[in-house]
């Protein structure tokens, strides 16, 4: 007895440092709001998949989403929204409402295809004949995730008798169309508590970051035509303005900051070798996080222009097409967002997904990384004062109008790129389709937790207000200038 009692003792002290003095805190409770939604989602995720395959299929570029708008509009007028279309001067841009006073939270939907990607849904590049655009960006998924998110919150509404108003955006042309800039423009975010999005990815994440401020623009030089070899010196070539304001921006890119992104396509460069062009036109794109910067670098781009027209005895003239913010991130709404997508999880593919994730990473060289990195939701990280996206995006003029957060999830086949036919493939299909249901559940989940908790609202209008600065004043980057309709015309 003595003995044992002996062992015990001296036990103690080991005992006591195996034992953590805190214990560590597992996921939060998933309350039966909460239940409620995963299970309605989880129903309903044949019917949203057929909605998102439809607008994959429909591939429509940007101000041209004539049929994934429609739907859209057609299935939240089923639900009981109030659909006001044609908003901001925008055939293809609504407004869904359901319920009534505050909170008023909003949730952004998009649904434009890029040009030059149709592939099928296939795991290698399958392209598809005739079609112009390709859902390389995932946006099929991005527009009805956020419509069934907003369809979840509007049940609990219902259900609940909770005030509050719940607002689903349909955004078209995000692909350099700058649509929410029109809409901010408009006054239509005004009444706005918060607003709520997400973005297709290769990953899980909820993080507090930023993206780039952008601007861009058609340069269009007009010269004068003649016979290329019989009577050259009486032409004037506006491919030669082109290539000469091409030329001086190249070189422009030795003396401005580092972080600036500069990149441009030929969109018209003449019709025949024999005739010297009298028209052609290139497209910029400049970017960078800080927007004072875009601005300043922009001005030196229109000086190479007029600088090139004038060396080349040509004319040139430029229309801004679109304009774009940088992300302000909200700290305070991320953290709740994170927490959400952290409940939900991943996404888990079967066997007969996990071949074709395999079969697609194999594409991807260097880049390649474990397929079964879709099922994880990374660490939260505040990269807000610091990192960013390497792309743009007119949720940016969004969030500076109102607290805004938002969210990826892995569409696509962990290593994939955006805007690239594997985007594509995956977009189309149930690799992306899951994705899409970890939005739609971590954004409705959001909602709800802004609405029974004010507190976090007002949180995060305090650190949104300090980050934007009492003096700001909204001003467009693209100007006064009517939606531009047909940029991808």
């Amino acid at each position: 007895m003595k003995k044992q009692f002996l062992t015990a003792v001296l036990l103690l002290p080991a005992l006591a440092f195996a034992q953590p003095k805190t214990k560590k805190a597992g996921p939060p409770a998933v309350d039966k709001d909460k239940q409620a939604i995963i299970a309605d989602l989880d129903k309903r995720t044949p019917e949203y998949a057929g909605i998102s395959k439809q607008i994959w299929d429909f591939a429509e570029l940007g101000y041209m989403e004539e049929k994934s708008s429609k739907l859209l509009e057609e299935q939240l007028t089923k639900e009981g929204f109030d659909v006001k279309t044609g908003v901001a001067g925008i055939p293809t841009a609504f407004v869904a409402t359901y319920g009534s006073g505050k909170p008023v939270i909003g949730i952004l939907g998009e649904y434009d295809a890029l040009p030059g990607l149709a592939t099928e849904a296939k795991p290698e590049f399958t392209p598809i004949p005739g079609q112009k655009g390709g859902h390389g960006c995932g946006h099929n998924l991005f527009g009805t995730a956020s419509m069934a998110a907003a369809v979840e919150v509007k049940n609990w509404l219902k259900s609940s008798g909770h005030a509050g108003t719940i607002k689903i955006y349909g955004c078209p042309a995000e692909e350099g169309g700058s649509a929410k800039v029109y809409m901010v423009r408009d006054g239509l975010f005004n009444d706005v508590d918060v607003v709520l999005h997400w973005h297709p990815g290769a990953q899980n994440a909820a993080d507090a970051g930023t993206s780039l401020a952008n601007k861009n623009a058609k340069f269009r030089f007009k010269g004068i035509a003649a016979h290329a070899a019989a009577s050259p010196e009486r032409g004037r070539s506006a491919l030669d303005g082109v290539e000469a304001m091409d030329y001086m921006v190249n070189m422009m890119r030795e003396h401005i900051p580092s972080d600036t992104r500069i990149h441009y396509v030929i969109t018209k460069g003449g019709e025949a070798p024999n005739v010297v062009p009298a028209n052609a036109e290139v497209y910029y794109y400049a970017r960078n996080k800080d927007r004072s910067i875009v601005q300043s670098v922009w001005k030196r781009i229109e000086n190479a222009a007029e600088g090139a027209a004038k060396g080349t005895g040509t004319q040139v003239t430029w229309e801004v097409l679109g304009g774009v913010y940088d992300l302000l991130p909200n700290v305070t709404l991320a953290e709740v967002m994170h927490q959400n997508l952290q409940t939900v999880g991943g996404v888990h593919y079967t066997p007969e997904e996990t071949a074709f994730a395999e079969k697609i990473s194999e594409t991807f060289g260097d880049q390649k990384v474990p397929v079964t990195n879709a099922a994880l939701v990374k660490d939260f990280r505040d990269a807000s004062e610091s990192a960013t996206s390497g792309g743009s995006t007119d949720v940016g003029d969004v969030s500076w109008t109102v607290p805004t957060v938002g969210l990826s999830t892995a569409t696509w086949v962990p290593g994939s790129s955006a805007h690239s036919w594997q985007s594509t493939a995956a977009s189309g299909m149930s690799i992306g389709q899951k994705g899409m249901i970890v939005a739609a559940k971590t954004l409705a989940m959001t909602a709800l937790d802004l609405y029974k908790t004010p507190a976090l609202i007002e949180k995060a209008r305090a650190e949104w207000t300090k980050k934007r600065g009492a003096d700001f004043k909204y001003e467009a980057l693209l100007g006064n200038r009517a939606p531009a309709l047909d940029y991808r015309k």
